[in-house]
Order: structure tokens, then sequence, then C-alpha cells
């Protein structure tokens, strides 16, 4: 209690140098984090969190691109078998918790049983984990368990699962109902393979999500939920050192490499968090240095600050420094398809949301409010990934008011009563409900949706709420429409199309409730091949398919630009979903701030 007034007094003044010698990252989350509890995680925010204090065994190269997976917490690669069936992972020993009550004074030494306990929380019906469709029908002894603990309405932690098993003190093997060549990358995903220590949940039970404790480079050391985070360094962490492979071309990559490489981790001392999720007050705190780096330029900015797509000069003078990423992202507005009034599948449901996606004007939203900083989605999965193809196109992108109105009179959406606006082919009330934050970004982009849907003599309201709580009530099927964005978890499209498999459905990722037979053989089909011209064919049929269907319509894909002081080192963002980037960047203590 002491140690968190004290650190709760020192964030109340002016950002101001640490400690002498203290190296410390400041900056700011737009959006408020949920919990530190990794399985019940599905926001990019809590991710970045949580793979700073936890460790999956497998990470990505913090330089590599094409990204490439190497071990974090095992001794080397996974051994996969001939017939991608059976993982076998070697724990590095003398990797340690970091210290905590739970452990009654003793260091506690991760093992494989750690891995084992992890992947079964998945399954703990009380924690509805976002990742469980992961494991769900793809690992050995998984569906029986889950019977079992659905119908008891709790897991039996020590029920032997045969396809999740610890060998011995540090080998862990993982059996698969079929070939996977995605599997692995589910091991570099804290949501899925984080290892938590099981005396550390018993010990804090339902309150788990505020006690945080990993083998990772920081611990948690204050929190003021949706205001304030300090992650201070782990003093127990293992000694890891700077170590990439940028690519031949990439001279700022191997510009770090020569100034860090064989260096200890983490460099910096302490990571200070703000949450403001109004983006003229985080860019103003930015440019007054509070923060060291602006990490993504909020859009309604960027023809201030990167004009042309080049550092403005007011900001050159102070010698920021920038970056720009096509990101793996996606942007898009999902439709329940269970609503009585936007779902169902039949012809005259498909062509309201059929229209509804004609009338959109996508390339309004990338110019009033995204300044540019996006290009359209013609596919629901990203640029970058494996199995996107530049060129191809689906009818999602289309827009085409003409045609919107035509499908809503042929299908029988008229205006009967004179008012301008059309009712439902019964003559019922006709009347989208979208939900959104109060942000002025989400005010905007209501408007256009306002717009878009005045164009084609459709109501639109808006509902507003924080984040966190739309978060739960999609989770719970209670939204009609949403509009999100989100980075991959994997560089593979399977990413993004799992989202519409049926068995996903609601909390485990299928937000929309897509379920369709023709779609889920098609997935089932593509998700046993290893990545060929076949798999992205089966990609591009799924691609059509929700282009007909339209459970989700696709926006677009955004361009995201970085921001930092000269003092900051090492930066590169990296194109996955909330991967641990901070251990690696450094902190110059001689720079002006």
């Amino acid at each position: 209690m002491i140690r968190a007034l004290v650190l709760a007094l020192a964030l109340a003044v002016p950002a101001a140098a640490g400690a002498a010698g203290e190296k410390v990252l400041r900056y700011a989350f737009d959006v408020a984090e949920t919990t530190f509890e990794p399985q019940k995680v599905s926001d990019v925010y809590s991710m970045t969190l949580i793979s700073s204090i936890f460790e999956t065994p497998l990470d990505f190269d913090y330089l590599a691109r094409p990204l490439k997976l190497k071990p974090a917490t095992l001794a080397a690669m996974p051994e996969v078998s001939a017939d991608a069936k059976t993982i076998t992972l070697k724990v590095k020993p003398g990797i340690y918790f970091a210290d905590d009550p739970a452990f009654g004074g003793k260091k506690r030494e991760l093992v494989a049983e750690d891995y084992v306990y992890s992947l079964k929380r998945l399954l703990d019906p009380k924690l509805a984990s976002p990742l469980l469709g992961e494991i769900e029908g793809k690992v050995v002894g998984v569906g029986e368990a889950l019977a079992v603990a659905r119908k008891a309405d709790r897991l039996d932690y020590d029920r032997p699962i045969e396809g999740l098993r610890a060998l011995d003190r540090y080998t862990l093997q993982i059996k698969l109902i079929e070939p996977s060549y995605t599997f692995l990358f589910n091991l570099a995903d804290c949501r899925f393979a984080c290892a938590m220590a099981r005396e550390v949940v018993e010990k804090y039970g339902g309150d788990v999500g505020a006690h945080p404790v990993g083998t990772g480079p920081y611990r948690l050391a204050f929190w003021k939920r949706s205001s304030r985070i300090v992650l201070e360094r782990n003093p127990g962490y293992r000694e890891e050192y700077f170590d990439a492979e940028p690519g031949p071309g990439d001279t700022r990559g191997q510009e770090m490499v020569r100034r860090a490489k064989g260096k200890r981790l983490p460099f910096i001392d302490r990571v200070e968090i703000a949450i403001i999720e109004e983006n003229q007050p985080r860019y103003l705190a930015f440019l007054n240095g509070e923060h060291d780096l602006l990490f993504k330029v909020p859009e309604d900015y960027a023809n201030i600050a990167i004009p042309g797509n080049r550092l403005a000069p007011n900001l050159a003078r102070m010698g920021l420094r920038m970056e720009q990423q096509p990101a793996m992202d996606l942007t898009y507005v999902y439709f329940n398809m269970e609503d009585p009034v936007i779902g169902g599948y039949t012809p005259e449901k498909v062509a309201l949301r059929r229209a509804i996606s004609l009338a959109y004007n996508v390339d309004d939203e990338i110019a009033i409010v995204r300044k540019g900083q996006a290009i359209p989605a013609y596919t629901p999965y990203s640029p970058g990934v494996a199995g996107y193809v530049p060129g191809f196109r689906t009818g999602i992108g289309v827009y085409d008011v003409p045609r919107a109105k035509a499908l809503l009179d042929m299908f029988g959406y008229k205006d009967r009563d004179g008012d301008g606006y059309r009712e439902m082919p019964d003559g019922s009330r006709l009347e989208l409900r979208h939900n959104s934050t109060p942000t002025d970004r989400d005010k905007n982009i209501d408007e256009l949706w306002k717009r878009s849907m005045d164009d084609i003599g459709i109501r639109f309201t808006v509902r507003k709420a924080m984040w966190p709580d739309l978060l739960k009530e999609s989770d719970a099927g209670k939204l009609m429409m949403w509009q999100l964005g989100g980075t991959a978890a994997a560089p593979d499209a399977d990413t993004w199309l799992q989202t519409l498999y049926s068995p996903n459905s609601g909390f485990k990722g299928n937000r929309s409730r897509f379920k369709l037979a023709e779609y889920d053989r098609l997935y089932e089909q593509a998700r046993v091949m290893p990545d060929s011209p076949e798999r992205t064919r089966l990609y591009q049929r799924m691609a059509m398919i929700c282009a007909v269907y339209v459970p989700m319509k696709p926006n677009t894909h955004r361009i995201l630009t970085d921001m930092w002081y000269p003092r900051v080192l090492n930066f590169r963002r990296t194109p996955m979903l909330g991967n641990p980037f901070w251990k690696y960047l450094d902190i110059d203590l001689a720079a002006p701030r």
C-alpha cells in the first residue's frame, strides 16, 4: 500500500527525468486496458501489457521481415513431426517467475507443467477465453475435457489431457487432431500461450487479473484502472541479450543491431503509460515532451504532423523521428447475424446487408476521418499475410448508392408512410442501432454512417459507451453492429478467416455469429493445408462468401505512423498483435527531452 501511494504521488507531478541514471519510457494508450489475465484478453492494449509481464514459448524476431519465429523461453525451436500433428517443446532451464508471496519466499522456476496448466486455462468455462477456438477441436483430448467442464461448470485442472502433456520437467508435448501449419503461431501469442503459475492463480482467485506474475522483463508496479499504469524492470529476469536479424536493405535495423547487439535486456527501467482516449490531448502531451513516444499518430493530425507523409518542418526542427508502416490491419463493421432486424440468411436479409455495404463510402472515411492514412479493404484479411494476393478483389469494397436503393426496393424495403425512411418488408420499423465510443474519431465515423444510411433511406441511431463495456456486450451477442479495428495475431489470412468460422461464434472471435456450412467446410479444408496456391484459392472463395452474405464489411487497412524523440533508441513497430517491444528499446539519458 505504501509503495503504491508513493508511486501515485510521483505520477501526480509533471513528467520529469527519472532517478539518477534511471531510464523511463513514457507514452499513452488511446484505449483503456481490460485485464492483466492473459487468457481473458482480447484487445491489443491489454495484449501489449501482458506480453511484457508474461512470456510465450516463441516470439517473432524484432527486426526480421518477413516475420520469423524464434525461441523465447525454449532452448531451441520446437520439433514438429513429419505429419504436422505432434509438437515437442523444450523449456530452457533457469527461467524464474517474478517474486511473489504466492511462492512462499522461494524462487519459482518455469517448467513445462506451467505451460500445460496455462493452456488448460483456455478451457475453463468461467474464463470464456477468446482464444478457445485455437485449441477446441484442434488438440487431442480437449473436446472430452471441455464436455466434462461445461457439464460441471468448472474445469478439473488435474484431469490429464492426452494432447497436452509434460513429458518431464522441461519437455512439453502437444498432439493435434489434424495437421496444422499455422498452430506454431499460437505459441507466440500471449493470450494463448503465456505461462502463469498455478500458485498465483489459486492465491488471488478471481482477482488474479490485477496481480500479474510472470517470467517477463517487467512487472506491474502501479495500476489505476483506465488511467495510469507503471511497469518496472523485473529484477529477477534472466540473462537475455539483444539479437535480431534485419534484412540486408534495412539500414536503420542494421544500425540498431550495431548499437545494441550483445547488450543485456531490458534496457529501460520503467514504462509509464497514461490512458488518453481523445486524440488532441494525447497529441499535445507528446509535443509538450510529456511522452517520449507517440505510438500511432492520430489520423486527424496527419495533415499537420506529416503533410505529404513527411515530418512537418517544425517537428523536424524539434529533432523528432518518424516511421510509417502498412499494418497487418483491418477496420471493419460487423453485423450480428442473430439480430432480428439485420441478421439472417434469407434473400431479403442478405439484400439489406449488401445494400448497407454498397451505401457506405469508404473513400470518404479514408479522406475525411483517416486523412489518407489508409487504403480500401477488398478482402476480410490484410496485406502482408500469407494468402493475400495484391489485385484480388471482391464486391465488398464497391460504393454504389443507386444499386443499394434498387436492392432495397426489389426486396420490399419501402417508405410506406412518406417520412423519408424505409420500413421492413412486413411494414415494421427498420432502424440500425450502431454502437461506438465517445471519441472524436468515432463521432466522425458515426456521422459518415448516418449520412450514408440517409442516402438510402434507412434510420441510423448511435449509442455511445466506453470501449471495455462494448467489448463485453459484443462477447455476449448484444450489439446489432459495431465498427472495430484489429491487428493480425499471425502472419496468415487464417488469423482473420477463423473469425467467421461458426464454432468460434461469440466471445471466441466470431462476433457476427456467422454460421454457414459452405464457409465452415472451406475453412476446415484450408486449415490443414500448408501455404500454397491451392490454399490461397480456398481463402479467396471464403472472401467471396463474405462479400455475398456480408456478415461483416471490411473497410480499410490502416497506414500507421509512429513518432518519437531522439532519446528513444531502437524503436521499431512490431506488425503483430501486441508483440513485446519495450524490452528492446533504450533511452539515451544524454539526449535532450
